[in-house]
């Protein structure tokens, strides 16, 4: 499938896969702002695509994520096909003390990008449900 994607700045980092079988591609921060009044790091990718209708990118943190004291702050990232703006990531940090700590500098791989087909769904309000082995058990009802 081809996506159009546009640099935004030189420095933009077209995202590619890193080895066969990858299913994101990484996304590369260049550049970088805090928001003192949210306490978020935010970084742009210098791109902007134009995705396919019927389709949607899914951003995600990277597994080394898990070095920084950071988290994306919406954890899944939604981008849908009609959106031409810079793709932006937010983090928040775990730790208090790391507030005003960059957890990753310009030029760090920061998130990755997955695009995906969704169904377009139409809701029907039913008075009732059919019956599932699993029922309305929630929140740990499977046991651990």
């Amino acid at each position: 499938m081809i996506v159009k994607i546009k640099k935004l700045n030189e420095n933009a980092v077209i995202p590619s896969y890193a080895k066969k079988g990858d299913a994101g591609m990484d996304l590369t921060a260049t550049s970088y702002e805090y928001d003192e009044n949210h306490k978020n790091h935010i970084y742009g990718t210098g791109l902007a695509i134009e995705i396919p209708e019927g389709y949607v990118g899914l951003v995600f943190p990277r597994s080394s994520n898990r070095k920084t004291s950071a988290y994306l702050t919406n954890h899944v990232g939604i981008i849908d096909s009609g959106y031409r703006g810079e793709i932006m990531l937010t983090f928040k940090d775990r730790d208090a003390l790391m507030i005003d700590m960059q957890p990753y500098a310009i030029g760090d791989r920061i998130g990755q990008i997955m695009i995906l087909p969704y169904p377009q769904i139409v809701f029907t309000e039913v008075e009732t449900l059919s019956s599932s082995e699993r029922g309305t058990g929630g929140h740990g009802s499977t046991g651990s």
